[in-house]
């Protein structure tokens, strides 16, 4: 029995030499590799033919409406002249991420974080706030900002409840920040988000806390008046 067991660990012992041994000889024919450890990968070089494509070509055009990595964004449509959101135009001129020293592209002035909004605040922006807000923001801290968004449910665990009095004392700046860079479990948003976005989403946050926290000196004397009816 020993015998038979040693017979074959001499085998499986000279199939690995030759198959580790052997590699790197030079042959007409195609290699037989068991482990190529990626020497070599199926893919297509610059500039040659491809079967798998009508036209031949490997290389294909870039699938419309796409922007190379590193390239300025294209402009809203929104800022258009045609576009019933003018009042956007302002901030949306020109489109663009983090790239100066600005309080509008840092949040912050000097060495301390800033406060306040870079540009008028209007209807637009408030609504154009609370949609990125629900497409980037509400799968973590929901979309009344108590940090029990459809995320928390999955097992993340951590996630900030916006109302708390420590974010609502933050400056804006900072919260400009944190949606730059990230925080704790928080992924930076910096690459996906654009500037006058960060600052249309702190604008609904803010909105988001005063509703929570407002009292009835908060409404409108027009609106109280209504209420008293």
């Amino acid at each position: 029995m020993l015998r038979y067991f040693f017979i074959g660990f001499t085998l499986l012992l000279l199939l690995l030499v030759s198959m580790t041994g052997l590699r790197g000889w030079k042959s007409k024919r195609p290699p037989l590799e068991l482990f190529p450890d990626m020497v070599r990968q199926a893919k297509y070089k610059a500039q040659t033919e491809s079967s798998f494509y009508a036209d031949g070509r490997a290389a294909q055009a870039h699938a419309t409406g796409t922007v190379p990595m590193g390239y300025s964004a294209p402009q809203a449509k929104f800022a258009d002249s045609n576009s019933s959101s003018t009042d956007l135009a302002g901030p949306y001129k020109n489109i663009q991420f983090s790239g100066s020293p600005t309080y509008r592209e840092t949040g912050r002035m000097g060495t301390q974080w800033g406060t306040g909004i870079p540009f008028e605040v209007t209807p637009s922006i408030m609504q154009r706030g609370q949609e990125r807000y629900n497409i980037s923001c509400a799968v973590c801290h929901a979309a009344t900002g108590q940090g029990n968004g459809i995320a928390s449910k999955y097992g993340l665990n951590g996630i900030a409840n916006q109302h708390q009095q420590r974010i609502r004392d933050m400056a804006d700046g900072e919260i400009f920040n944190t949606i730059t860079w990230g925080k704790n479990t928080m992924m930076g948003y910096g690459s996906n988000i654009q500037v006058p976005d960060r600052w249309a989403i702190i604008c609904y946050l803010r909105a988001l806390q005063r509703s929570q926290n407002a009292t009835l000196s908060d409404v409108p004397d027009a609106e109280q008046k209504k209420l008293n009816r």
